[in-house]
């Protein structure tokens, strides 16, 4: 492993990640060394990592390569493997422009939810085609101290549960998962949104993400949200034939999402590179040892 590794921080709507440019796969990031990266005290700190791997040198991306040149090869603040991050992939697009592997306009990355649609807006804004949302059957139910609510089950390449509640405070602090019942829905842990309504076609949300707490944003779980409001307002661009856009408040700011009759889900907002460098070799060696 080299000495030293060149880093960014990114940040969608407040949702950060430290981006790690390494083109063919050259770096063993085990989940130890990416908890080190995301220690918001004792390394760069982050909700999760964006490693950049380009498609055909990572042996999970290589059947996408021909789609998609570049692979975002995403991870947890706590180390864990994540299948999909939307705001991640805002921030990646990002990056791959700031590095000048893309320009304004069109164009894919691959993840393990498959390969994501993407546009970058002159007006700076970026736009992720997030795929189609499965509402599984089953009822889930959220328990946050005395209260209980009944919560939609919407998977959107991972899992999430989104339950409609009187107040944002009643999530509690987030700072552990909210148990979420029956355990088995979700094998591999969940992520839970927390939804209030702010006007017509208009909520906000609160997020608990499995592997890194409550987050400011979580893509994602705006998606999820968008699609539970709609079912709950008795709308579904499916049967209607007009596409049904929300805006979702988050901690960290706006997301606006689109459901299209054929299903896609298009979720749009901002992306900011903040800094860039390398991290400390004495550090490196004793984090990722």
């Amino acid at each position: 492993m080299s000495t030293r590794i060149a880093f960014l921080k990114g940040h969608g709507t407040e949702n950060d990640f430290v981006i790690v440019p390494d083109p063919e796969n050259a770096l063993d990031l085990s989940p130890a060394a990416v908890a080190a990266l995301c220690d918001r005290r004792a390394g760069i700190g982050g909700d999760g990592v964006l490693h950049v791997v380009r498609s055909a040198a990572h042996p999970e991306a290589r059947a996408m390569a021909a789609e998609a040149e570049w692979f975002m090869d995403y991870r947890n603040g706590d180390g864990s493997v994540a299948e999909m991050c939307g705001n991640g992939v805002r921030v990646f697009a990002r990056y791959l422009q700031h590095a000048g592997h893309v320009a304004e306009g069109d164009l894919t990355i691959a993840t393990r939810a498959g390969v994501k649609t993407v546009h970058i807006a002159k007006d700076g804004d970026i736009t992720v085609g997030m795929g189609r949302a499965r509402l599984p059957e089953g009822d889930v139910t959220v328990t946050v101290g005395e209260r209980s609510w009944p919560a939609r089950n919407v998977n959107m390449g991972n899992p999430h549960a989104v339950a409609f509640v009187a107040d944002l405070a009643h999530a509690g602090d987030l700072y552990t998962a909210p148990p979420v019942s029956p355990a088995a829905t979700y094998p591999d842990g969940v992520n839970v949104e927390f939804v209030v309504d702010r006007g017509p076609h208009h909520v906000a949300m609160r997020v608990h993400e499995r592997g890194s707490g409550e987050t400011r944003s979580c893509g994602t779980g705006a998606c999820a949200v968008a699609v539970a409001t709609a079912r709950r307002d008795g709308t579904d661009p499916a049967v209607t034939g007009t596409p049904a856009t929300y805006t979702v408040d988050v901690p960290g700011g706006r997301l606006v999402i689109t459901e299209r009759p054929d299903g896609e889900i298009e979720m749009t907002g901002p992306a900011v590179i903040v800094a860039e460098g390398e991290i400390d070799a004495e550090w490196l060696a004793h984090a990722f040892g």
